[in-house]
């Protein structure tokens, strides 16, 4: 089963080559933990899932890479092929800005509608690559700008196209401090659409990825290529290739049984539905023992009430609100956004 990953501006496009990177690294990692035979089956399977065919002895990502201007895909294209190790195909497609700045609305109402065909076009190529197509991969900025806004307009094209295939969208929630100064409109509008559009969002927070390198990994001048290739690990150990332990498995060795507890789930669900294991004896990269958890938990409610209240606070002043409304989101659009999130917040709160 292969997936198609969706690489949306220089976001998603940076992250996207440090997340092929490491699943290429990890794949080819010599290992001493299972025999010849497994290792063997664990790279088929790998490459499968995420590298078609090769072309000169080298995989192709399964990957469309979609940004607003050349320079960042022709870089990561270039930084790609460079490596010698594996590549992109030629499914790059650039948006051209016409003086919009740096803008949602923009992204989602005139690049997206403007783009479509040839964006669609070039992933269909892409799934036509498959033999079994699991489903896609889309990885973006949940704050930023116009490839934000374009983000959430590909995913509900691939909800249209594709309803029976999975959709994830991997999101970089953004700095506490503030990035951008409309970045709370960004997250609301963001967050609203692909609830609507997409089956998983897989968050990770920047501060959280910030404190990792400064705190466990002594990094002293944090830069976005540090943050990536942490956020890449995080990710790579996700789509380890690995099978199901059966329920009667779930508890029998520490440090499972500390999940076999009721009160960590919602009333609705029992614990053994609740949560899953999935292993293998090969181990990732260069980590002879790893762990990965994800979670669909009551965690991100805090900064999710946050993002909406400061939203909220600009939205009541009408501040910025110009930028998206010439551009055909109006104001109803942003009340939809606030009534939708709100009623996530609050059935989070009642789990």
């Amino acid at each position: 089963m292969s997936i198609v990953t969706v690489q949306l501006g220089q976001c998603g496009n940076q992250i996207g080559f440090e997340v092929f990177d490491a699943l290429y690294t990890d794949s080819h990692c010599p290992q001493g933990l299972c025999s010849k035979r497994e290792n063997e089956a664990y790279q088929a399977s790998c490459k499968e899932r995420f590298f078609s065919e090769e072309e000169n002895g080298v995989p192709v990502a399964r990957a469309v890479l979609v940004d607003m201007e050349p320079k960042v895909t022709n870089q990561t294209l270039s930084k790609a092929a460079q490596s010698g190790r594996w590549k992109y195909g030629q499914h790059s497609c650039f948006c051209q800005k016409q003086g919009s700045g740096n803008n949602w609305a923009y992204g989602y109402s005139v690049h997206g509608p403007r783009h479509e065909e040839s964006i669609m076009n070039l992933i269909q190529k892409e799934v036509e690559k498959c033999d079994s197509l699991s489903g896609f991969f889309i990885i973006m900025s949940m704050a930023g700008g116009t490839g934000s806004g374009l983000g959430a307009f590909v995913t509900q094209n691939l909800q249209d196209q594709y309803s029976n295939s999975l959709k994830m969208n991997q999101i970089i929630w953004p700095y506490g401090t503030g990035e951008v100064i409309v970045q709370n409109y960004n997250s609301i509008l963001t967050l609203s659409h692909l609830y609507r559009s997409s089956d998983a969002l897989l968050v990770h927070e920047n501060d959280a990825l910030h404190k990792i390198c400064a705190k466990l990994m002594n990094i002293k001048q944090i830069s976005f290529s540090d943050i990536n290739q942490v956020l890449a690990h995080q990710l790579g150990s996700v789509f380890q290739p690995a099978y199901s332990v059966e329920g009667s498995c779930h508890y029998r060795r520490n440090p499972l049984g500390g999940f076999k507890d009721s009160a960590l789930y919602t009333s609705w669900l029992e614990p053994i539905n609740a949560f899953n294991v999935w292993k293998t004896q090969r181990a990732f990269s260069k980590y002879e023992k790893s762990a990965a958890l994800v979670s669909n938990s009551q965690f991100l409610l805090k900064p999710l009430d946050m993002i909406v209240g400061k939203a909220w606070n600009m939205f009541a002043s009408k501040a910025y609100i110009h930028q998206y409304t010439k551009f055909g989101i109006e104001e109803e659009d942003f009340l939809d956004s606030f009534t939708l999130l709100e009623q996530v917040v609050a059935s989070y709160c009642n789990l």
